[in-house]
């Protein structure tokens, strides 16, 4: 099996991996019975795509066997930021019939994480997402893995997220300080609810640091720059 290798996507500074390791402790208080977590949000740009990876690549390293599936198929960050080998084959071939699901699992240069990119973009993401062969590649993980990981595409944009969600033990809602309205972010969370998935929490990304307080500056300290 290919290694891919992801340094270049998770180089963190020493508050922002003591942040992770927070969020990865909450998500292990879940209970047993989460096991698939998705991360959504509701616009573009909010850093859902860094947060789901960086979560999965810090419960590898506390010793679980984690995959991580990228499943937006419209827009994946991973693979147009980050500029990965198209020659990779991804979520997008195996859903489509093209690829087998063995074909699709890459081992990654840290220790118990295997990823599922999303591959090239479909005219049909929602249709794909939709079928048996995701179900299958999610049961296909329970029963080899620790934990699941799955980044979403933004539940505001397209209804990607809530169908994935089905097949999901848990969701997380990510939200960029400023970013969206309460209105809007509670329609977001409302269409969640109605996948009977169950909301683990919400993460609070990219908290403008001035003017905070020394309340603040206690709270990040503990729990690590910018992520609640």
């Amino acid at each position: 099996m290919l290694t891919i290798n992801m340094d270049k996507i998770r180089n963190l500074d020493y508050a922002s991996r003591e942040a992770y390791k927070s969020l990865r402790t909450n998500v292990q208080f879940c209970g047993n019975d989460i096991k698939v977590v998705a991360i959504t949000s509701s616009i573009p740009n909010e850093g859902k795509s860094m947060v789901s990876f960086n979560l999965a690549a810090s419960m590898s390293e506390s010793g679980n066997r984690v995959l991580f599936v990228d499943s937006d198929l419209r827009k994946s960050v991973l693979m147009g930021r980050y500029k990965i080998n198209n020659s990779i084959k991804g979520l997008t071939q195996y859903l489509s019939g093209v690829e087998e699901m063995s074909g699709v699992i890459y081992n990654t240069n840290f220790e118990n994480l295997d990823v599922v990119l999303s591959g090239p973009v479909p005219p049909n993401p929602s249709e794909l997402l939709g079928n048996e062969s995701f179900e299958k590649l999610i049961e296909y993980g329970r029963e080899n893995y620790d934990y699941i990981i799955v980044d979403t595409p933004p539940i505001g944009r397209v209804i990607d997220a809530a169908i994935v969600a089905r097949q999901c033990d848990g969701i997380i809602f990510l939200i960029s300080q400023g970013s969206i309205s309460y209105k809007f972010a509670q329609k977001q969370v409302a269409q969640l609810k109605k996948t009977g998935c169950k909301l683990l929490g919400v993460i609070l990304n990219k908290v403008d640091e001035e003017g905070k307080g020394k309340y603040y500056s206690k709270y990040e300290y503990k729990y690590g720059k910018g992520y609640y």
